[in-house]
């Protein structure tokens, strides 16, 4: 479907050990790039003993906005392999850090892509994925006399109202799927004084 997409529902992390190097992975559900800076942030402090702190984050049920950074790594070598497990898990709204503490030996670039990547896939694996949908919100004006059509069609399955008021012009907004609004929109603005938009 066009309007789902998937996440994971609450933080996970794992360990990996390369070479005597170790990596601590974290994945978290974020919801913009703020939340996802944030987290950085406070990672980067946390482990502020640590050789590197790097990490890529994927937003968005279109997978379209994204950043990632190799936190002192060779580039390419760290935050794209992380986005690469991100990718190949169609996740999305994550952020997967991952803090490196160097073991003494030197991984080469075919190392660091490799360690960098299974780090994030074990947290990835340690998550609970969830299904979701992209949705959207209708809003709906109209007359006290018209409150029985719309309730009719407000109380349908899938369909949750999120504010409403009530007065000789009453006013409602109700969370929809996205790819199921523009159908909504078009049996409320059938109805008689009614008048809906998304």
């Amino acid at each position: 479907m066009a309007d789902q997409y998937k996440t994971i529902e609450a933080p996970a992390s794992a360990k990996f050990t390369e070479k005597m190097s170790r990596f601590l992975s974290f994945i978290h559900p974020v919801n913009n790039a703020e939340q996802a800076r944030a987290l950085v942030k406070e990672y980067t402090a946390k482990y502020h003993d640590s050789r590197h702190v790097c990490w890529a984050y994927m937003l968005g049920p279109e997978r379209k906005e994204w950043q990632l950074t190799d936190n002192g790594e060779p580039s390419g070598t760290a935050g794209r392999p992380i986005l690469g497990q991100i990718n190949s898990a169609t996740l999305t709204d994550v952020i997967i850090i991952v803090v490196r503490y160097f073991g003494g030996i030197k991984l080469g670039t075919p190392g660091l892509i490799a360690a960098y990547k299974e780090a994030a896939r074990l947290a990835i694996e340690n998550a609970s994925v969830v299904e979701r949908f992209d949705m959207a919100t209708v809003t709906v004006t109209f007359p006290y006399e018209a409150m029985n059509s719309v309730m009719k069609l407000a109380k349908q399955p899938g369909i949750k109202i999120t504010s409403q008021e009530f007065d000789n012009m009453c006013r409602m907004s109700m969370e929809i799927r996205k790819d199921h609004s523009p159908a909504l929109l078009q049996r409320l603005n059938d109805l008689d004084y009614v008048s809906a938009e998304a």
